[in-house]
């Protein structure tokens, strides 16, 4: 392959194939099918808990929060404001051992205000959260 015209004739034809422009589109599609590639094959596989599983005791220390349609709040069965209830929390993460706080939530609660009951557990200080079903309940 030369890269020169040794000929000294400008105007003649070149007799070579230029590889350059299919060399860079081979890098190109080279570059798009390493990045995508992974992406196809990482899954994440889950096993998500089924709601036929027996019943498990509470313990007397463990705090059940439990949070109807309507919006009302119950610490241990008691109904209790915003403001109580970062404060029972609060408490409660002062407790040695540490309680475990059983969410118990209605179907019809959106997921955003059962996420920022969890931050606000996390936030006072309880990390041991729990999300109570009944046994046999289809999801």
């Amino acid at each position: 392959m030369a890269f020169g015209n040794l000929s000294g004739d400008e105007d003649a034809p070149q007799a070579e194939i230029n590889m350059i422009p299919m060399i860079d589109v081979m890098l190109v599609l080279l570059i798009v099918f390493m990045i995508t590639a992974p992406l196809l094959t990482n899954a994440v596989k889950l096993e998500l808990p089924e709601a036929s599983s027996p019943a498990n005791a509470p313990r007397p220390q463990d705090i059940t929060l439990s949070v109807t349609a309507a919006g009302g709040r119950y610490w241990n069965g008691a109904p209790v404001s915003a403001e109580v209830l970062t404060l029972k929390m609060k408490e409660a993460a002062l407790l040695r051992p540490l309680p475990e706080l059983q969410l118990q939530v209605d179907k019809q609660v959106p997921y955003g205000e059962v996420a920022s009951l969890m931050a606000e557990a996390s936030r006072q200080g309880l990390s041991r959260i729990a999300f109570v079903s009944r046994p046999g309940e289809e999801p």
